[in-house]
């Protein structure tokens, strides 16, 4: 199984107002183009939703559906695969203050995934990794700006 980590620093938005943002899946697809769809299924008390996904992935379309559950009071999110295209596809967002001295938040994406194939993993799951790692920090900008040096 191959894990994806990623941190995005800005110092322009508050930990509330990003977690805010990042929890908005269903406006992806107008942040990067390679994000074709998001589809999400509302729930009564915001903790669990579903959503269906559709991503250009090399010549054809990644798609699946995940449960997606949010902490609101940890900032937390966290998914996983219900159907689709991986065996396995899982992980969690987490928003947090940027620190005692500076202003601003931090994103931590993670995400581990299996495709299920072990003969090809050596040549998709490195391009899947490049992609997923790509794109997070291509939506993660758009939502709060350029990272923080």
């Amino acid at each position: 199984m191959r894990t994806v980590e990623l941190e995005h620093r800005s110092p322009a938005v508050d930990t509330r107002a990003a977690y805010e943002l990042v929890r908005d899946f269903g406006r992806y697809p107008e942040l990067v183009a390679i994000v074709r769809k998001v589809e999400v299924h509302p729930a009564a008390d915001r903790a669990v939703i579903g959503s269906d996904w559709e991503v250009d992935f090399r010549n054809g379309v990644l798609a699946w559906s995940e449960e997606d559950t949010f902490d609101d009071s940890a900032m937390v999110i966290s998914f996983r695969q219900t159907a689709g295209d991986f065996e396995v596809f899982e992980g969690q967002w987490e928003v947090t203050p940027a620190g005692p001295d500076a202003s601003g938040c931090v994103v931590r994406f993670q995400a581990s995934f299996d495709f299920g194939l072990p003969s090809l993993s050596g040549i998709i799951d490195p391009v899947a990794e490049r992609v997923l790692r790509e794109t997070i920090a291509t939506i993660l900008e758009a939502l709060l700006g350029k990272e923080a040096a």
